[in-house]
């Protein structure tokens, strides 16, 4: 799943990396999704998730699951520098949500949780948000949640006190102040200026003995520690095992759990498919595996074949299904607006024009059986609510046209252009090992070139692409993608922020690779974040879009791909797309040996 904004400039380098990790969520079961045949004349559509149709009372009371990790991780806070995505697996079967994103990233209040939650209208001031909890939700020491859990977890977050060493993810800064309303159950929080963002905050919800203070919050949260408030609870956490046992909560007011227990286990990649083979998992990501996979020793086959050798092993497995769905991750290719010709807003524009975005997914993702559906938003997925294809805001003007324009020209016969005796030729860092980077970077630099754009391709380790070349600005063009989050005006605003200039006068970024941004474009998203009335905020998100296609930061691709492997006697699993499993409904369609 996402670790959106909370681990967002991590996330950047993982592009097409990413281990097929959960995403968003749903109150209710998610059906699978075929996609419905569209003219041809119309755009593919991107796949909201895949997952097993089921019946809860249709399914088996009790067994076993066996889910695959990345490895046990260091901490299920997710608001610590070290959480992981498997973190966040884990949290959500542990720790509450009060409102999970349906299928579309629409924020749902979970009944489990909340019973409502309701703002002041847009424009009455100041904010006031009042939450009334189910009263039947407790922690696992057998605690109510209370209006003591919220106070902590706004202190821990707002950024008030240097001495908490997480995260400060958006939102908690605005609150002004937090109370308890006519009972236990009722919570309310005032805020100092608005947030339209107020339902993703709480979520997860972490009990005050975790968060009451600097030491406890810094304190890395694993195994047993502090009490839960989930379907499931803690029974075994063993990092150096490689294994997370889960149990059913006994205190759990909601659904029984269909499963008696849940094995995570660490499991690498490139050992899942013959995990699945030997019968050790049922539920497994595969898309690192089939993008990362390496040839068996002496063959022949190069990253491209040997990728498609693996996505053809996992699809033979007897007993599996493997699941498909476009993930909530944007992929998209960056421009370093501070490196020549890239400082010329022409050539930025006329490149934004020049790359066959349908071309570019199609290459990407048709092999992986998805649809290539090409994006045309920096903000929003293609299949998250409000989504809209700006890429009409660039020049409609032929590239060749605004490159003769801004002084390159091209060479009679064709070729790549020149001004001034140097070639218009541009390095594109990508994630090494990765089959699905190398495919869209092809079909990149062929496009590019029929514009008279020369790209060439550089692989760089994961970890190198992030750290010595997006924060460093030492690369052309970059290949990586953003977490798509469900409040854009908050989580993305960064990547666009405009770069100030710092103490000591060099540049500041942050995570805006692009290195380019504007004032308007700070504005807008500042504006969006402030405003509560649904319409005039997306509005307020499509004008910052335009702009940014206008200033020629990025070009939006695709949807990263997502590919999980469900043994079939497993319900309710699969690729969830912005949704996350809803842990109790996962289980055993028949009978298995213990």
């Amino acid at each position: 799943m996402r670790v959106r904004q909370l681990t967002a400039a991590a996330a950047a380098a993982a592009l097409l990396l990413a281990t097929g990790a959960l995403a968003g969520c749903s109150g209710a079961p998610v059906p699978a999704r075929t996609p419905a045949p569209v003219p041809s004349s119309a755009p593919p559509a991107a796949v909201t998730g895949d997952v097993r149709p089921y019946d809860r009372d249709g399914l088996r009371d009790g067994g076993t699951l066996r889910w695959a990790l990345d490895a046990v991780p260091a901490t299920l806070n997710l608001f610590q520098p070290a959480a992981t995505a498997d973190s966040a697996l884990l949290a959500h079967a542990l720790y509450p949500a009060l409102f999970r994103p349906d299928p579309h990233d629409r924020p749902v209040a979970d009944p489990d949780y909340l019973v409502s939650a309701e703002s002041t209208p847009p424009g009455q001031q100041p904010q006031v948000v009042t939450y009334r909890l189910n009263p039947h939700a407790v922690w696992s020491d057998g605690t109510p949640l209370s209006v003591a859990d919220f106070a902590a977890q706004r202190a821990a977050l707002s950024g008030l006190d240097p001495a908490y060493a997480g995260t400060r993810p958006a939102g908690y800064d605005a609150i002004d102040s937090i109370t308890q309303g006519a009972d236990r159950s009722e919570i309310k929080v005032v805020f100092r200026r608005p947030y339209a963002g107020w339902r993703g905050l709480f979520a997860p919800l972490y009990p005050a003995a975790g968060t009451s203070g600097p030491a406890a919050f810094n304190r890395p949260l694993a195994g047993g520690d502090g009490p839960t408030a989930g379907p499931f609870t803690v029974a075994g956490y063993d990092a150096a095992g490689g294994r997370v046992t889960l149990v059913r909560n006994p205190l759990w007011w909601g659904d029984s759990p269909k499963a008696d227990r849940i094995d995570f286990l660490a499991t690498p990649a490139e050992r899942r498919l013959d995990a699945l083979d030997q019968d050790r998992l049922d539920i497994a990501p595969l898309t690192a595996a089939v993008d990362r996979a390496q040839a068996a020793p002496g063959s022949s086959a190069d990253l491209a074949q040997a990728s498609a050798q693996a996505l053809r092993r996992a699809e033979a497995l007897p007993g599996i299904t493997v699941h498909r769905a476009s993930a909530a991750s944007l992929t998209q290719l960056t421009l370093n607006a501070t490196r020549a010709p890239l400082t010329d807003p022409a050539v930025r524009q006329a490149l934004a024009r020049a790359v066959d975005r349908q071309r570019t997914a199609d290459a990407a993702l048709t092999p992986l059986g998805l649809p290539a559906a090409p994006l045309g938003s920096h903000l929003l997925a293609g299949d998250q609510d409000g989504y809209q294809d700006n890429s009409g805001a660039i020049s409609a003007a032929d590239p060749g046209r605004l490159l003769d324009r801004a002084g390159w020209k091209r060479p009679t016969g064709g070729g790549t252009r020149t001004r001034g005796g140097k070639e218009l030729a541009l390095t594109l860092v990508i994630p090494a090992d990765s089959a699905l980077a190398r495919r869209t970077a092809d079909a990149l630099t062929a496009g590019l070139a029929t514009a008279g754009i020369a790209v060439h391709p550089l692989a760089v380790p994961a970890e190198a692409l992030l750290r010595d070349h997006l924060t460093t600005g030492d690369y052309d063009l970059a290949l990586f993608s953003w977490p798509a989050g469900p409040d854009p005006a908050a989580d993305q605003r960064s990547v666009y922020a405009k770069p100030r200039p710092g103490p000591d006068g060099a540049l500041e970024t942050g995570t805006n690779y692009g290195r380019t941004g504007t004032e308007e474009i700070d504005r807008l998203f500042d504006r969006a974040g402030a405003e509560l009335d649904p319409a005039a905020h997306l509005a307020l998100l499509q004008e910052a879009d335009t702009r940014i296609w206008q200033l020629g930061h990025s070009v939006p691709l695709f949807q990263r791909p997502d590919l999980v492997a469900v043994r079939d006697d497993v319900a309710a699993a699969g690729a969830w797309g912005f949704t996350w499993p809803r842990f109790q409904d996962v289980g055993l369609l028949d009978r298995r040996p213990e």
